[in-house]
């Protein structure tokens, strides 16, 4: 048994490490790639320009556009998924019985299993035909499209962070409330739920991070066109929409335009590194809480 011990614990350590040393060497990589770009574009201009043209003559590299893009399609995505993400974890955990929510939670994991690819034609041939038959002012390919079939994909995410969120808070913060007098939705409003709002506020943050890196279904939905707008009716680029239509494209190694993207992709590690850091110290600090 300590045999057994002693390999579990160096096999824990080792996937450690070696995760530890995949982001440093994912790190280094997009920092090295990146730096030939720098030597010919200032990074104040990169990261203030409002233009975003490679082929143009002469290119102009202005972050703005796919930046506006990803953030507006991240944060339309939040609005819409978080209330139901978190209304659906207060139900499953509040109200839903074992069975039910047993039954209930089948529906979410499989939202959470369903290929990006399929979400991103959803969006194409069904939501945007949707909005184009209540607005024609709607594009063929539009923001508000790639915001709802991303909200969509990141309401699982939401759901079942929340969940544990609120299972987590001691059975007898509620016991106290209904020895008070409250009704069922008080103690859900005024106890569990400022009780849990660290681990709440750690599932939206997590689920930002998730879709600000989606890219093949914002691609299909939202489009290529890289200008600086916040109107959601236009079709729009992303950050990771510009990588894939790149990489697949015939920039030649080398060129400014193929090292863009690794600029592109360092800033969007940045990012996602910073949002997955805010979200795992508010998840220790809830933990620490009710410790």
């Amino acid at each position: 048994m300590v045999f057994r011990g002693k390999v579990f614990g160096w096999a824990a350590l080792t996937c450690a490490v070696g995760t530890l040393l995949a982001t440093l060497a994912i790190a280094l990589v997009l920092f090295g790639q990146s730096l030939p770009f720098f030597r010919h574009v200032q990074p104040s201009a990169f990261l203030l320009g409002r233009q975003w043209r490679p082929t143009g003559a002469p290119p102009e590299y202005g972050l703005l556009p796919l930046l506006a893009g990803s953030l507006e399609i991240t944060l339309g995505a939040a609005l819409l998924s978080f209330p139901l993400g978190v209304l659906s974890a207060i139900f499953l955990q509040e109200h839903a019985g074992s069975r039910v929510r047993s039954v209930l939670r089948l529906p979410l994991e499989l939202l959470a299993g369903v290929p990006a690819v399929v979400y991103g034609y959803l969006g194409l041939f069904l939501v945007t035909p949707m909005l184009r038959s209540a607005t024609p002012s709607f594009q063929a390919s539009n923001a508000a499209s790639a915001a709802i079939v991303v909200a969509i994909m990141i309401l699982p995410l939401i759901a079942s962070v929340a969940q544990d969120a609120i299972a987590a808070v001691p059975e007898g913060l509620r016991e106290g409330g209904y020895a008070l007098g409250f009704t069922k939705t008080e103690v859900i409003l005024r106890l569990v739920l400022p009780a849990a709002r660290s681990g709440i506020f750690a599932a939206l943050v997590l689920a930002l991070s998730r879709a600000i890196g989606e890219t093949i279904a914002v691609t299909l939905a939202a489009g290529s066109t890289a200008h600086l707008t916040l109107n959601p009716t236009k079709s729009m680029a992303t950050m990771t929409s510009y990588i894939l239509t790149t990489t697949q494209g015939d920039a030649e190694a080398g060129s400014m335009r193929y090292l863009s993207i690794f600029a592109v992709g360092l800033v969007l590690f940045v990012i996602t590194f910073t949002t997955n850091v805010i979200a795992s110290r508010l998840r220790n600090s809830f933990k620490a809480r009710l410790a």
